[in-house]
C-alpha cells in the first residue's frame, strides 16, 4: 500500500550558498501519479532527494508515511521511496546486472526465491531479461538508464521517483517507461516523475507541478496546467505546452494537452455541430 508525503514550508541551502528551495509546500496523497517539471536549477530534483532522505531540509520538515525524515536514517527510508538517478551512472556500480538489480532487495532483506522473483520481475519489467549476467558498462547508456530503473522497482517500495527516465531513449524505450508507470500506478503505488518531456507527462501524470527558482508557481491537472491561461507561467520557467494544447486553444478547444484528448475533443465537436446540408440532393420531380 502507497504512503503521504508532505513537505511543509521547506527551504534548502547548499553548501556554497545557493537557496534551492524556497519555502516548498507540497501534499502528496498515497497512489497519485505526479510530474515534477521546471527548468535546470528548479528545484526539481532537489526536492525529490528530500524523500529518501539523501537531502535533509535546512528549514521546514518533510514527513514520509506521517514521519520526520530528520529522524530517519536513509536505509529506513529506502524501503518507503525508490529513485532512480537521472544519471544512471550515478547509481550502478556492480559488476553484472543481476547483483545490481539485486542489491536494494537483498538490502530490504529478501532472499532466495523471493529475492529471485523481484530480480527477474524488475528485468522483464524494463526489458533487460536476456542481459542478466552482463556488465552493466557493456550495455549502452538508455539501456543502463532502464538498468537503474529496473534496481528500484525490484525493491517494490510504496513510492516511486523517476528522474528523467526518457532521456536518451527511443520511441520503444518511451513507450516501455510509460507501461512500467501505468503498472505501478495500477498496483496502488505512488509515481513521481521529474521530465523535460511535456508530451510525457502529459500522457503519464495525473497532476503536474512547475516549479521556479526553488518554488512551486503551478500544481494542477495536465489540462490546467497546459492550458492557454497557464502559459506565462510556464514560459517563465523555460517550458512550453504540449502540442496538442496549442492547437486546442486554436481552435477553441479547453482541456486538450493530450494529442488522445484533442481527437476526442475534436469528434465531440463533429458530434455536435448540425449536419451540413446535402447540397447535390433534392426530389427529382422529372
Amino acid at each position: 500500500m502507497s504512503i503521504p508525503i508532505a513537505v511543509e514550508s521547506v527551504v534548502f541551502v547548499y553548501p556554497d550558498g545557493t537557496r534551492a528551495l524556497d519555502g516548498v509546500d507540497l501534499r502528496i496523497a498515497p497512489g497519485e501519479r505526479v510530474a515534477i517539471v521546471g527548468q535546470n536549477g528548479s528545484g526539481k530534483s532537489t526536492l525529490v532527494r528530500h524523500f529518501d532522505g539523501l537531502l535533509r531540509p535546512t528549514e521546514g520538515r518533510v514527513l514520509v508515511d506521517g514521519a520526520d525524515t530528520a529522524r530517519l536514517h536513509v536505509a529506513q527510508l529506502a524501503a518507503r521511496v525508490g529513485l532512480a538517478f537521472q544519471n544512471p551512472d550515478r547509481q550502478i556500480f556492480a559488476g553484472r546486472v543481476r547483483a545490481e538489480v539485486a542489491f536494494g532487495p537483498r538490502n530490504l532483506g529478501r532472499s532466495g526465491a523471493e529475492l529471485d522473483r523481484d530480480v527477474d520481475a524488475a528485468l522483464e519489467a524494463v526489458g533487460l531479461a536476456g542481459t542478466a549476467d552482463a556488465n552493466p558498462y557493456d550495455l549502452g547508456y538508455s539501456r543502463r538508464k532502464l538498468l537503474a530503473i529496473a534496481s528500484i522497482l525490484a525493491m517494490r517500495t510504496p513510492v516511486v521517483i523517476l528522474d528523467e527516465p526518457t532521456t536518451g531513449q527511443d520511441a520503444r524505450g518511451a513507450g516501455r517507461v510509460r507501461a512500467i508507470i501505468e503498472g505501478l500506478s495500477a498496483e496502488g503505488r505512488t509515481v513521481i516523475t521529474i521530465s523535460h518531456d511535456m508530451r510525457f507527462v502529459a500522457e503519464t501524470a495525473r497532476r503536474v507541478v512547475v516549479m521556479r527558482a526553488g518554488r512551486i508557481v503551478l500544481d494542477g491537472a495536465p489540462a490546467d496546467v497546459f492550458s492557454e491561461p497557464s502559459w506565462p507561467a510556464l514560459a517563465s520557467t523555460y517550458l512550453e505546452p504540449t502540442l496538442a494544447a496549442r492547437v486546442g486553444a486554436r481552435l477553441d478547444l479547453p482541456g486538450t494537452a493530450t494529442e488522445a484528448s484533442l481527437v476526442d475533443a475534436l469528434l465531440a465537436r463533429r458530434d455536435a455541430s448540425p449536419q451540413p446540408l446535402d447540397v447535390h440532393g433534392g426530389t427529382d420531380h422529372g
